[in-house]
This record gives structure tokens, C-alpha cells and sequence, in this order.
């Protein structure tokens, strides 16, 4: 099925879409997605650093080392 997309209009400061473009190498609209593509992966980095020290492995880090 494919992606629903969305027309929207927005304003941004010229200097940030500028610096944005500059490290996308990219025109506006795929600098945005990524953007917003960043935004929402950061919800599940919250969810995975709210998980250190609580998840236990059955493997040790020692034996995977030895290969």
C-alpha cells in the first residue's frame, strides 16, 4: 500500500533550511522528511534509553568476544 502523503506549508528561518540543506546535500522537500523522519525516531531513542540497566541477556559479552 502506498504512503499517504500530506501537502503542507510551512515557514522556517532561511539560515536553518540553508545549514539543513547543506548537510543533506538535498533540495527542501527530502530535507524536510528527513527531518521530520529524525523527530519521530527520536521518540523510540527515549523509549530504549528508558531501558538501560533493565533488560537482562542470557549471552556474555565475553564469549561473544572470543570469536
Amino acid at each position: 500500500m502506498p504512503t499517504k502523503l500530506k501537502k503542507i506549508t510551512l515557514e522556517v528561518p532561511d539560515d536553518v533550511l540553508r545549514r539543513a540543506r547543506a548537510v543533506t546535500k538535498q533540495g527542501i522537500t527530502p530535507t524536510i522528511r528527513k527531518g521530520l523522519e529524525l523527530v519521530a525516531a527520536s521518540g523510540a531513542y527515549v523509549k530504549l534509553r528508558s531501558l538501560r540497566g533493565k533488560v537482562k541477556f542470557s549471552i556474555n559479552p565475553s564469549e561473544l568476544r572470543e570469536d
